[in-house]
């Protein structure tokens, strides 16, 4: 890029970002646009029209990876300066060993550095007036305009032996709870119905303050799951929990969910079932009884949704294992799954343990856990036929409205389609009564 196109102090420096991985690294990208925005920068959606781009990389697993490094490879090539940060930036040398042209690498959280990357490369507009420019009291959102993440902690105390979470993004680090709950009320004032609490660990909110009180609205507040919860149910919109460990203290939720203060759904990560593989895999909570507190949580709030993610073919898993984890799947008939092959990473302990899967054997069991799950699925699903409930619009097509329900986190759970139905729009939220349904989405009509 010649010197001739870069911005003088006068004219405001473009800025190109790119996003990888998870809901975390999306609120970090939003952080750091929203500086780069009340600094006076633009962000512009193409190459060339960049005179920098940033890309906020995953380093979660191996294809992770492989994609942040391809990512950053056409960076280069269509725009030539490239800023990288994320969590894949911990590997430094990796990256510089693929790229050496990348201008600045940081880790994940390091806004500050990434800004005073942009600053090298563009300096910040000499007049300007962060106080009359148009950035918005909730900040740059990258998700639209009626739903939006919140980040309640940064990293993760606990030591799974496939994770390097926590090498990436440190121990556990909650926000102060009066931070948490200003920052969510300025989203409810811009419009947002749907605050998705993200972490690592929701559940382990606030223990590092040791559940400090807080204030908010001139009310005391503890750093604490349940009081966090009941002050963001009192907002009036949905509030959905995500990466929730089981631990007992979140059976306290679940009335929250039976009074419609915090939506019924848990994204609650089991993993597997069978206790020699969870102890393999160091997972927190593992000697919990976790069928019997599903039917207590469901005997609680009847309408309450579980969804998961699992690891099959995970070093030392036997068929008997697997066959563990089959029988927990029929028994605990959960609404939403996800599964997933075990993925060496570098620098995780798992990668030390004996016996791994064959590669075949592995993806075989993925199929049938995936087989045993579709018919679990479609059958919950088959159950709210003829049903009300509440949906929130997401998009408007030519054939109707395309919305959520309660129990649909956007991108990774189902759809309830709205044929016909264009007097509508994006953000509203309308009861229904569901007509049809496949192992996936619903089909409804408003009532």
């Amino acid at each position: 890029m010649s010197s001739e196109k870069l911005p003088t102090s006068q004219t405001p420096g473009k800025v190109g970002f790119i996003s990888l991985g998870c809901p975390k690294a999306l609120v970090d990208s939003e952080r750091i646009l929203t500086q780069l925005r009340t600094e006076g920068y633009e962000v512009v959606p193409t190459y060339e029209d960049a005179d920098v781009v940033v890309v906020n990389t995953c380093g979660f697993i191996d294809a992770a990876k492989a994609e942040s490094l391809e990512a950053i490879g056409e960076a280069i090539s269509e725009n030539g300066k490239v800023i990288v940060t994320g969590c894949m930036g911990v590997e430094e040398d990796n990256i510089r060993k693929a790229h050496p042209q990348v201008l600045s690498v940081s880790g994940p959280q390091q806004y500050e550095q990434v800004v005073n990357a942009v600053h090298q490369v563009i300096p910040p507009l000499a007049s300007h007036d962060p106080f009359t420019d148009l950035v918005p009291p909730q900040g740059i959102k990258l998700t639209p305009r009626h739903y939006a993440y919140l980040k309640i902690s940064e990293g993760c105390n606990h030591k799974c032996s496939f994770c390097i979470i926590p090498s990436m993004r440190g121990k556990l680090v909650s926000r102060p709870v009066g931070e948490v709950l200003d920052e969510a009320e300025r989203l409810v004032k811009a419009g947002v119905q749907e605050l998705l609490v993200i972490s690592q660990d929701t559940s382990a909110y606030g223990v590092d303050l040791k559940y400090q009180t807080g204030f908010w609205q001139g009310m005391p507040v503890k750093a604490k799951m349940l009081d966090l919860c009941r002050a963001l149910g009192s907002m009036g919109v949905w509030v959905r929990l995500h990466y929730v460990y089981p631990y007992p203290h979140v059976d306290d939720v679940i009335p929250l969910m039976n009074e419609g203060l915090v939506l019924p759904y848990l994204d609650i990560p089991f993993q597997h079932a069978s206790p020699r593989i969870l102890e393999l895999m160091k997972r927190p909570a593992h000697a919990e009884n976790t069928l019997a507190r599903i039917k207590r949580w469901r005997e609680i709030c009847p309408d309450i949704t579980l969804r998961s993610t699992f690891i099959v073919g995970f070093p030392g898993e036997t068929d008997e294992d697997f066959e563990i984890l089959l029988d927990w799947l029929e028994e605990a008939q959960l609404d939403r799954v996800g599964c997933f092959i075990y993925s060496p990473v570098e620098g995780a302990g798992a990668n030390e343990l004996p016996d791994p899967v064959d590669v075949e054997v592995a993806e075989e069991r993925l199929e049938r856990f995936m087989n045993v799950q579709a018919r679990i699925s479609a059958r919950r699903l088959q159950q709210k036929i003829g049903r009300e409930i509440e949906v929130l619009v997401d998009e408007i097509t030519d054939q109707g409205a395309i919305a959520r329900s309660q129990a649909d986190a956007p991108e990774i759970d189902g759809l309830v389609y709205l044929d016909g139905t264009t007097n509508v729009q994006p953000g509203q939220r309308l009861r229904v009564r569901v007509t049809d349904a496949d192992e996936h989405d619903l089909w409804a009509e408003p009532l």
